[in-house]
């Protein structure tokens, strides 16, 4: 027993070694004493044998390296991810197999690998010409679509590939068939909406509203332009976040939409009244013309010119008569009767398509004809309905006729309904053919600039070169010109008041930093491209000489 020191917890002085343990123990209480018998083993240049620990058990039973760990946490997270987007086992596989030569079988871990099996899916989609949109490619991974193009671009690049074009119809088609404000309408109600949607699509690639722009805002344009068209409630700001776009950006390309749209509706007899407010109403007039135009063959010539004989009024009478129950402001039995007439191609059965373009009818000449016509309607009109009132001034002109059918207008005949190749869609006639926005946004912008190099110099000049006392108005003084604010160029006005001087100077960075390159003797020419952090470089900063 020893006896050289008491217990931690009685103070008594009976220890006592245990024979197992090595342990001091109190006999007294049982209570083991603090940890005294280590013992070092020394071992030799191997060091001491040891317990060997196993790494990586996945179970029991099962015990895997390091490499196969990672190589199951991989395909685990890999056949996730493609349940989560959708795709199909067949495409699953080639994104395994991609991602496979890719990394040699050795897959990866970490956060950039999941961005790197969206990338590898985005590519395998594309490649199959199928739509998967690559905002929902990132909303899924959790990551910047930035991130995610990138990778896409290393993917491309190490597979030395190169993607089709971007198919904008297939992404409205599965917009429209995967929303979830969509859901609930009949199949032959989205059907409709498609051929619909497709048609404006295709009218907005000839219109380049797409050209240098992200393409799912206008497929929700698109979207939320027939939602309305076919009456299904529902708000761009539900399409947009459920495609994942911004709704900013949405609203923008849906009031494009509109501003083209009235731009074709110009060429209807009521054009000068349809607006981007009402221009919903009409679209239905809209569409059909810009169909009938489409259908038009526009680049055939025909035969036997010479031999086709007609009467401009009774032609155009004859066709406007039997469509008069059809287009007048409030019958009911619109639609329901010869209601595109006006906008068939075949005006009539003993006239065909051919011989009608043979006679290069104006489109003025037309609605000239058009309003005689109604003139004369409204005036055998106000002869038979009796009670009108008297104070009421019959007007001229007429208004726009009132589709009462949502459904009847639509024909689907154009080939734009369906799916195109672009060198068709550019072909074709809609009625329109505008300039590209960019191209009309960089005239203006070099107009702009072009404006401010001149105040700029005029500026320039007043300061080098002030003018004369006596020639400076005794109440206004002008700083080279007062220049209204659209132009933005640089407009100051010097007031001279009882109290003191006044000065207003409309001027900001952008004209100091032309005023500064043309102090330094740089080329109008070179201002007006608005490569100003280059020209500084060059020819302020001097890094050019470096």
């Amino acid at each position: 027993m020893e006896r050289s020191r008491p217990c931690s917890s009685c103070t008594k002085r009976t220890l006592v070694t245990d024979d197992e343990s090595g342990n001091l123990i109190c006999s007294s209480c049982g209570v083991v004493q603090d940890f005294d018998n280590f013992q070092a083993n020394i071992g030799g240049i191997n060091g001491p044998t040891g317990t060997y620990v196993r790494i990586g058990s996945a179970g029991t039973g099962n015990e895997f390296s390091y490499k196969e760990m990672k190589i199951y946490k991989a395909q685990t997270l890999l056949d996730d991810i493609m349940f989560r987007l959708g795709l199909s086992p067949s495409r699953s596989n080639e994104v395994k197999l991609m991602i496979e030569t890719i990394t040699d079988g050795e897959y990866g871990q970490g956060n950039w690998f999941p961005v790197f099996i969206g990338a590898c899916a985005y590519v395998v989609m594309r490649k199959a010409n199928k739509s998967l949109p690559i905002t929902e490619v990132a909303n899924v991974i959790g990551c910047d679509i930035h991130e995610v193009g990138r990778m896409v671009t290393r993917v491309t690049n190490f597979l030395d590939l190169k993607l089709p074009e971007f198919d904008i119809v297939n992404s409205f088609e599965r917009a429209i068939r995967t929303c979830p404000s969509f859901t609930c309408i009949e199949n032959d109600k989205v059907e409709r909406m498609l051929k619909q949607g497709i048609f404006l699509l295709q009218c907005l690639v000839k219109w380049f509203v797409t050209t240098g722009r992200t393409p799912l805002p206008v497929v929700v344009a698109v979207l939320f332009f027939v939602a309305q068209l076919n009456l299904v409630d529902v708000k761009i700001e539900d399409v947009a976040r459920e495609l994942h776009m911004s709704v900013s950006t949405c609203r923008l390309r849906y009031k494009e939409l509109l501003e083209r749209l009235v731009e074709v509706a110009q060429a209807l007899p009521w054009g000068k009244d349809v607006t981007v407010k009402n221009v919903l109403k009409n679209a239905p007039f809209v569409i059909q013309y810009m169909e009938m135009r489409s259908m038009s063959k526009n680049g055939k010539k025909g035969k036997n010119f010479g031999n086709v004989r007609f009467d401009m009024d009774d032609l155009v009478g004859d066709v406007l008569s039997k469509g008069v129950d059809t287009w007048t402001d409030g019958y009911e039995s619109y639609g329901r009767k010869n209601n595109s007439q006006y906008f068939e191609a075949n005006l009539s059965s003993s006239w065909s398509v051919d011989d009608l373009e043979r006679l290069k009818v104006s489109p003025e000449c037309l609605s000239t004809i058009y309003l005689k016509f109604l003139d004369e309607f409204n005036g055998v009109k106000s002869t038979i309905e009796n009670g009108e009132d008297s104070r009421r001034k019959r007007r001229r002109g007429f208004d726009a006729p009132v589709c009462k059918n949502t459904t009847e207008w639509w024909k689907g005949k154009s080939e734009l309904s369906r799916k195109a190749f672009l060198k068709k869609i550019l072909e074709k006639d809609v009625g329109l053919d505008p300039m590209p926005p960019s191209f009309v946004s960089g005239c203006l912008a070099y107009d702009r600039r072009r404006e401010k190099i001149k105040a700029a110099k005029m500026h320039i000049g007043l300061i080098m070169h002030p003018p004369v006392a006596g020639s400076v108005d005794k109440d206004i003084r002008f700083l080279p010109s007062c220049v209204e604010k659209e132009n933005l160029s640089v407009s100051s006005c010097v007031k001279f008041g009882k109290k003191r001087k006044k000065l207003k100077v409309d001027i900001d960075w952008e004209d100091f930093v032309i005023e500064t390159l043309l102090l330094h003797q740089v080329k109008e020419d070179e201002i007006e491209k608005g490569h100003y952090n280059a020209l500084l470089d060059l020819h302020v900063f001097n890094y050019g000489s470096l």
